[in-house]
């Protein structure tokens, strides 16, 4: 389980330190090529901009991919700050950008370090209420007679799920997501129920926003 934001909005904030203003954008990135996107949207917005820097964190079944980038200021004073705001609010599949426009003032490097954190933090306050828990879960192939179409469905109620596709032919068949946690408890009962009048199969693996 992890911590996501919801797609489609993007999180802003801003601080001023020493006349130099840091504008922070916060949003969902489902892979690193949407958070790369994200950064160049940003950047482009942005093209007069002192700096432009970035970090995100996307999910994988094989690691999660981690990225920062100063963007010409300092080493470790931006990306990495920035980057240690989504780890402690255990948020993934985030991309996090804080353009600085130069107020003619040098900040240091313990000031820059300040003031890239509270920029990120301003725009993860403004997210609040978008982040979401994400679980896994496992997706569920159904296949069964007309007659039991009421069990299964009621079934698929007690375990918070509901179908996310369906198909008539001389059965019905749904595709319906279990929280994974639950998905041998579910099959069992599931072939229980229908008395072995049934047939399932595991489509793979989601991560969902938990239900």
């Amino acid at each position: 389980m992890y911590r996501s934001l919801k797609k489609d909005q993007i999180y802003t904030g801003e601080i001023t330190e020493k006349k130099s203003r840091f504008l922070s954008y916060l949003a969902f990135a489902g892979s690193e090529e949407e958070a790369l996107s994200f950064i160049d949207s940003i950047r482009k917005k942005h093209h007069d901009a002192r700096h432009n820097c970035s970090a995100y964190v996307i999910a994988g079944n094989a690691g999660d991919t981690v990225h920062s980038s100063d963007d010409g200021e300092p080493s470790g004073t931006a990306g990495k700050p920035m980057l240690s705001v989504l780890s402690g609010a255990e948020l993934k599949n985030a991309v996090l950008v804080v353009t600085r426009y130069f107020g003619g003032v040098l900040l240091g490097t313990g000031g820059l370090v300040r003031a890239y954190t509270d920029a990120a933090k301003e725009a993860l306050k403004a997210a609040e209420s978008g982040i979401v828990s994400m679980d896994e879960y496992t997706v569920f192939s159904i296949s069964f007679d007309y007659a039991k179409e009421g069990s299964v469905r009621r079934l698929l109620e007690k375990y918070g799920a509901f179908p996310s596709d369906t198909a008539y032919s001389d059965r019905v068949e749904f595709r319906a997501e279990i929280l994974s946690e639950k998905g041998d408890s579910f099959n069992k009962e599931l072939t229980e129920t229908l008395s072995g009048a049934v047939k399932t199969e595991i489509e793979g693996k989601v991560m969902l926003p938990l239900r």
